[in-house]
């Protein structure tokens, strides 16, 4: 248990010092993160509508503040570069992100191909049923994609690795609220690089190398 909390900590460290930079980007993720604890609420009762809430809300919100507000040029502050930091993240990384997302959008073209998903749900008989079908699909395509970088990473890495990356992710919500909650109130300003440095660590002392990325 020691074992997995130490390995959680470090990729929840890494993960912010070097994803969440751009304050717009911790702001994302405290809206993100909201909408995803609400998601957790009626995910058993209506798993249709807490995937379309995630997708549209905290998805949208969280990959946005990635790929558009993050910065991607040299990390002067943990000495790594973009390419560095995509190679050895654990999780999505941006070239895997994007796979994703261009699933998440696409998914809902088989209903073109079968109204009814191969019998999985009803034929839609007004928008309000096809906007909620499209939500069983998101819900598949979020699990899966789930799933699918827990075994990637069994078969690439180890047990120990996927497990680590799959409880950070559950509880991701609850950690960037408590992280980025006051993230609103400094837009604009150049954020501190104290919060990204190793401790012991300033400016002008390279980091070492982590191993883990995670998110």
């Amino acid at each position: 248990m020691d074992r997995f909390l130490s390995s959680l900590k470090e990729q929840r460290w890494d993960d912010h010092r070097y994803y969440h930079h751009s304050r717009v980007n911790q702001s994302l993720h405290f809206v993100s993160a909201v909408s995803f604890l609400y998601c957790y609420t009626i995910v058993f009762k209506d798993p249709a509508l807490a995937a379309l809430i995630a997708w549209l809300v905290s998805m949208v919100t969280r990959q946005s503040g990635h790929f558009f507000f993050e910065p991607r040029g040299y990390d002067s502050i943990n000495h790594a570069t973009q390419e560095y930091k995509e190679e050895i993240k654990v999780g999505y990384n941006l070239h895997r992100k994007r796979i994703l997302m261009a699933i998440w959008a696409l998914s809902p073209l088989l209903l073109q191909v079968d109204p009814t998903l191969f019998g999985a749900v009803k034929a839609a008989q007004s928008t309000g049923e096809l906007v909620h079908n499209i939500g069983y699909i998101w819900f598949v395509v979020g699990a899966g994609g789930f799933m699918f970088r827990i075994v990637q990473l069994i078969l690439t890495k180890d047990a120990m690795t996927a497990a680590v990356w799959a409880a950070k992710i559950l509880t991701d919500p609850f950690h960037d609220i408590a992280l980025y909650y006051k993230s609103p109130l400094h837009l604009g300003q150049k954020p501190d690089p104290k919060p990204f440095q190793a401790e012991g660590e300033d400016e002008d002392t390279e980091s070492e190398d982590s191993p883990t990325l995670a998110h």
